[in-house]
This record gives C-alpha cells, sequence and structure tokens, in this order.
C-alpha cells in the first residue's frame, strides 16, 4: 500500500511541475508591418507547446495586436539559448 501511494505521489509531482517547465520555451521569429515596410527579428516567451505551430499561433495573436504581421518562426528552444539571441533581437527580444 505504501508503495501505491508513493507511486502516486510522485505522479503527481510530475503532473505539477509540467507547466513550470512549459515556462522555459522560446521562440525566435521574424516580423513585418506595412506602410512603411518595417522588418524586426524577436524573441518571445511561449506559454503552450514547445513547437513551431503552437508557437507560430500564440505568437501571431500577440503580434498583430501592435499592427505587425508574423512571417515565420525561426525556432523554439529553451531558456539556454536566450544568450545568444539577445543582442540579435535587440529591442524586441521579450518583448511580445
Amino acid at each position: 500500500m505504501k508503495h501505491i501511494l508513493l507511486s502516486l505521489l510522485c505522479a503527481g509531482a510530475l503532473a505539477l511541475a509540467a507547466p513550470v517547465h512549459a515556462a522555459d520555451c522560446f521562440a525566435d521569429y521574424k516580423a513585418k508591418q506595412d506602410n512603411p515596410l518595417r522588418l524586426h527579428y524577436g524573441v518571445a516567451q511561449i506559454n503552450g507547446a514547445c513547437q513551431a505551430g503552437p508557437a507560430r499561433a500564440e505568437l501571431k495573436s500577440r503580434l498583430a495586436s501592435q499592427g505587425w504581421t508574423l512571417l515565420s518562426i525561426v525556432s523554439t528552444f529553451d531558456a539556454s539559448g536566450l544568450a545568444e539571441r539577445k543582442n540579435s533581437a535587440g529591442p524586441y527580444y521579450l518583448r511580445f
């Protein structure tokens, strides 16, 4: 009985830890505005699944609310990839 209870407690702890791990997902992307044409490269934190498809859906609406059109998701990555992208993203580093 103790082993079953311990197994259930461990499974519950892992289930609760999953959303915290999802917070370590980021995507770098390219976006544009028209009239006049403006382009930018940025890095954003992703709340959903750490894959290009879900990141695209999430960023598309975030960017559109500020007048930007998402062109592409370059990649998705964890926090270890943030430092190398910070300078390239400039003012669009974690802005959206």
